[in-house]
């Protein structure tokens, strides 16, 4: 009975305490600019099609952002599992490896900024497939080739340590009995190393999917970016319209909480063994 009591407390009680002291302090102040009333951020969220500043409307920066933080996550995920894996699996590839890796993993996102301007500039998709015109274009165009490496470095590390984890932690016993029972090498990988490790790669896709979306907003302040939210979030701040910085902020985390809120009833639904088995 606490803990329904306490479910109730923190999804309904302390957020509507949040928004009475943002309201209060907000009206106090009647100064939109440093802080706008709950009521003026609601309506641009009520009204999510309306026109922004000339730069469309809040659902379709939302959609161009999410096709960058998935075309970045997608890449680093084709390239981090693998290499997770087999790094997990072979000591030999671990020790050449482990070193290089942790000398850039410390570095933050944002840190290769320079670099990457340096290397692809403005280059977007459409230039890399040479589309020119059409549909695709429209949204290809928008994809740049730095926003992608940026959310890619974001969710690579988080993707490779988790499933390096989780291979190195399949106990060797499970192994060792389908060895002795005839299992193939093949049979022992699909069968047993990849089901074992798999809860671990999936946590580390969660916490990678989280940093890629933070890393989002850094991604669209780079230049050649014309939409996003967090491009219009950064246009909204100099023209003074706070109430559309706030609105922005709130999707950005509304949609990251259901983005992470899916892998874990994915995990929940498909790793139940896992906790029966502790």
């Amino acid at each position: 009975m606490g803990s329904i009591v306490r479910g109730i407390v923190n999804i309904t009680v302390l957020p509507l305490l949040f928004l009475g002291l943002w309201q209060t302090v907000a009206v106090n102040l009647a100064n939109p600019v440093i802080l706008p009333t709950v009521s003026d951020v609601f309506a641009i969220l009520a009204t999510p099609n309306q026109e922004l500043l000339s730069m469309g409307s809040m659902v379709q920066n939302i959609v161009v952002s999410l096709w960058r933080v998935l075309a970045g996550f997608v890449l680093a995920v084709i390239l981090a599992v693998p290499l997770g894996i087999w790094m997990g699996y072979s000591r030999t590839i671990f020790d050449l490896l482990n070193h290089f890796l942790g000398l850039l993993r410390p570095i933050p996102p944002l840190a290769w900024v320079p670099l990457v301007l340096a290397w692809f500039g403005v280059a977007s998709l459409a230039n890399v497939f040479g589309v020119e015109s059409g549909e695709a274009y429209l949204y290809l165009r928008n994809i740049k080739v730095s926003m992608i490496f940026i959310i890619f470095i974001g969710a690579f590390f988080p993707v490779i340590t988790s499933t390096i984890y989780g291979v190195q932690s399949v106990r060797n016993i499970l192994v060792d009995t389908a060895l002795v029972l005839g299992a193939g090498r093949r049979d022992v990988f699909v069968k047993i190393l990849l089901p074992a490790a798999a809860p671990a790669i999936v946590s580390g896709m969660r916490t990678g999917l989280g940093v890629s979306w933070m890393c989002l907003v850094a991604a669209e302040m780079l230049p050649g970016s014309v939409a996003g939210v967090g491009y219009l979030i950064t246009h909204a701040y100099t023209v003074a319209r706070t109430d559309i910085v706030i609105a922005g902020m709130i999707s950005i985390g509304a949609i990251g909480a259901a983005l992470d809120a899916s892998f874990r009833v994915m995990a929940d639904r498909k790793f139940a063994w896992q906790r029966l088995a502790r």
